[in-house]
């Protein structure tokens, strides 16, 4: 007979394994939490015994999924969360709890290509020439934040946690701690290097500034996310009509604007710290838009 349980019970360790084994990111943690809550909860509403997960069969997962469908949720958000049961199975077989996963029969629904959005180069262009920044603190920070987005790729987590001895003025390149605490280097321009050195002489002058962390807000406190959001927002509403206006947006011009001039894939790859070749592969994709557009602009017979 299967026992009862409390609908978080059940994940507790799998959420704790993805913290400190996998050392993913607070916000893919909480995304897999709910994920597996939602899943939980809708056993607990539907099943007249809640079921542990040995017992838990394919009927369940593909009833729960039809349920998500019938409520139009986007096939993405659908896609990610047979992900997240994928996942949750696997351990629960690496623990010995389950024998068997029940998702050898669950089918991921399809979903189109979505290309990345990205900023026009002349767009960039008017965004880092012509942009008046304001000379007050707040005006210094977003500069100069806009600009390690658009000169490195990095990760808005990535971003607000750079400290200052991660910049290497002397080998011209950022150490960056990305996903699952993966350190890279990325290399950077005099331009950069200088923009971050006039920074470092001015936050010597800000009252109780945080010495560890490089950006940091007028209190002299390190950056939180929804500042550098808003940031991001307010700049790019100025030059572009692109409807998200938010830091991956730069990560994601970033990554084109290379391909479009020629970078190397694999290189691409290394500079946004992608696990997976296939995951960098979407930006080629805008290279070929671009080239179509080009042809049919130029060429007579197109």
């Amino acid at each position: 007979m299967a026992t009862f349980f409390m609908p978080d019970t059940p994940y507790i360790a799998f959420i704790e394994y993805l913290r400190s084994e996998k050392r993913y990111s607070p916000h893919t943690i909480t995304a897999y939490r709910n994920d597996l809550k939602q899943f939980f909860e809708y056993l607990e509403r539907t099943c007249e015994q809640m079921p542990v997960p040995a017992d838990i069969q394919p009927a369940h997962i593909k009833s729960w999924l039809a349920d998500l469908m019938k409520e139009k949720k986007d096939p993405r958000s659908v896609k990610r969360k047979i992900s997240t049961l994928k996942a949750y199975f696997k351990f629960q077989i690496r623990m010995g709890i389950v024998l068997q996963t029940p998702m050898v029969h669950v089918v991921s629904p399809k979903t189109g290509k979505k290309l990345p959005v990205y900023i026009e180069q002349k767009d960039t262009d008017t965004l880092f020439r012509h942009m008046e920044f304001p000379e007050d603190w707040d005006g210094k920070t977003e500069k100069l934040v806009l600009l390690l987005f658009y000169h490195t790729g990095i990760r808005l987590s990535e971003l607000i946690n750079i400290r200052e001895n991660q910049v290497d003025f002397g080998q011209k390149s950022i150490k960056v701690m990305g996903k699952g605490g993966k350190e890279r280097i990325i290399p950077v321009s005099v331009e950069l290097l200088g923009e971050i050195e006039q920074y470092n002489i001015a936050k010597r002058e800000l009252p109780g500034a945080d010495r560890d962390y490089l950006l940091v807000r007028g209190n002299g406190k390190k950056l939180y996310p929804k500042y550098v959001y808003l940031a991001v927002k307010k700049y790019l509403s100025l030059v572009t009509t692109v409807r998200k206006k938010s830091p991956h947006i730069l990560r994601h011009t970033f990554a084109t604007h290379l391909t479009n001039l020629g970078a190397e894939l694999n290189a691409v790859k290394e500079l946004l710290g992608h696990s997976s070749l296939a995951a960098t592969q979407v930006y080629t994709h805008n290279s070929i838009e671009q080239l179509k557009n080009i042809y049919k602009k130029a060429h007579p017979k197109a």
